[in-house]
């Protein structure tokens, strides 16, 4: 069964990203096709990127980095929940995709955006650096309006079409989780 883990793209102050989150752990968590975990950038306290060796050498030298990629190797999929600020992603969010390399290979992603426009630039933003990374970049995304899935901008009350857009993107990235597996698999020396 695929693990996926849910990270959570935002540390600043009064985040909306995390109400979005754990709505999308908790829609997650009723699916019996793969396990969820919410990984959440404040906890890990990456400072701006501080390897001097490039992450595609693996050569870690940082013990956050380390912590980092140890986190990320133990899933075959993620979901990316995204802040959309000045037409991106949150530096947050870029910062910790720019310390690894190998952890990101041959996995699936979908995202969960949210922003004046649903967070749809960020998701564009993101699927280019998947790319990069070698993932599989799901077609279906949750795009949350701050105007409509948000009351007064700051308290997450999603359509309930929502949900279904959410099981859509899900469907996907757990079927591409799987089917990625022959790859992250161990080559035999």
């Amino acid at each position: 069964m695929p693990k996926i883990g849910i990270i959570l793209g935002s540390t600043r102050p009064g985040r909306n990203g995390e109400a979005v989150a754990k709505w999308v752990l908790e829609q997650a968590s009723q699916r019996t096709d793969a396990e969820f975990e919410l990984v959440d950038l404040l906890d890990y306290k990456l400072p701006h990127l501080d390897e001097a060796i490039p992450p595609s050498m693996a050569q870690y030298t940082q013990p956050h980095t380390r912590q980092w990629a140890a986190k990320i190797a133990e899933f075959d999929g993620f979901v990316m929940v995204t802040p959309e600020y000045n037409h991106s992603t949150s530096g947050a969010l870029k910062n910790a995709i720019d310390f690894l390399f190998a952890e990101w290979n041959n996995k699936a992603v979908g995202f969960v955006g949210y922003g004046s426009v649903g967070g749809a630039r960020a998701i564009e933003s993101l699927r280019l650096i998947a790319g990069e990374l070698m993932m599989a970049d799901v077609r279906a995304a949750v795009t949350l309006s701050l105007a409509t899935d948000f009351v007064n901008y700051s308290q997450f009350t999603p359509g309930a079409h929502q949900a279904g857009a959410l099981t859509v993107m899900l469907d996907q990235l757990v079927a591409w989780s799987s089917a990625l597996a022959p790859l992250r698999a161990p080559v035999a020396a």
